[in-house]
This record gives C-alpha cells, sequence and structure tokens, in this order.
C-alpha cells in the first residue's frame, strides 16, 4: 500500500494529467461544433442551471471580464444558440438561457463522450461514486477560491 505522501503526489499529478486531457478534450469538442472553447464552457454551464443566468453570474463562473461576457453572450445569441429574456425581478437586467433548438445539436455531439464516460464510472460502487463527487465539488470550490484570489492579485 503506498503512503499518504506517495497518494498525495499521485492525485496531484493526475489532478495535472486530468485538467491538461480535459482542455484539448474541451478544445476538440469545440472545433468539433464550430465553437470557441469559451463559448462552449458557457454553453455547458447554462445546460446544467436550473434556471436562466444574468450576464454577469456568466462572468463569474468563466472568470471572463463583463464586457468579455457581453460579447460571448452577443455572439451566441447571433449564432441562435442562447435567448436573452428579461429578468422579472429587474426589466434592466437581461437573463441568458440555452435556445431549445440548440440542445439536440449538443445532445447529439455528447453522444459517444457520455457513453465513454458512463462505463468508466460503472466501474465504480456507490460508495466510490459519492466520494468522486464530493471531491470534484470540493475541488471546484478551491479551484474558484483560487482563482478569485491570483485575479485580485492577492
Amino acid at each position: 500500500m503506498s503512503s499518504r505522501k506517495e497518494l498525495l503526489a499521485r492525485i496531484a499529478d493526475e489532478s495535472q494529467r486530468h485538467y491538461a486531457a480535459w482542455t484539448v478534450f474541451n478544445q476538440a469538442m469545440a472545433d468539433h461544433l464550430g465553437l470557441h472553447p469559451t463559448d462552449l464552457q458557457c454553453l455547458g454551464l447554462l445546460g446544467m442551471e436550473p434556471e436562466p443566468l444574468s450576464t454577469g453570474r456568466i462572468a463569474q463562473l468563466t472568470g471572463l471580464t463583463a464586457g468579455s461576457a457581453t460579447r460571448l453572450v452577443d455572439r451566441l445569441e447571433k449564432a441562435g444558440l442562447v435567448v436573452r429574456t428579461a429578468d422579472p425581478g429587474d426589466r434592466r437586467r437581461a437573463l441568458v438561457a440555452l435556445a431549445p433548438e440548440a440542445l439536440p445539436r449538443f445532445a447529439e455531439a455528447w453522444d459517444e463522450p457520455g457513453e465513454a464516460f458512463t462505463e468508466l464510472l460503472d466501474g465504480y460502487s456507490d460508495r466510490d461514486l459519492d466520494v468522486i463527487a464530493d471531491f470534484l465539488g470540493r475541488a471546484t470550490e478551491v479551484g474558484r477560491t483560487q482563482a478569485a484570489r491570483l485575479s485580485s492579485g492577492r
């Protein structure tokens, strides 16, 4: 059995490999769909959220400035991939959601990768999956916190 130090080093190494592989995969999927990787990430985030997002929230989730997020949403809206609606709580603000007609295109693109990831996860017990989900959620928060720290110059 590996020591804790060896396990932590392995996790650090595999995390870097995972990030690099995911970056390459994200670029390949974006290229396949004729999108910029940031556009694809935005669409993915919109697809996971139960409610439409403000452009400001999109900026926060993607790490873009408010102006860049607005241009991203403008591009996606022009391409027919998102729709803007007025925020019922604040008519000055727009909310952004995936355009319903865009969903089949993305669902089809994810069919084969989705099956591959499902097959991977099928090899784990429910308890293992709970640990993996917990780790990914916590790692996401650490990443967001550290990105904010670096962006603020601290």
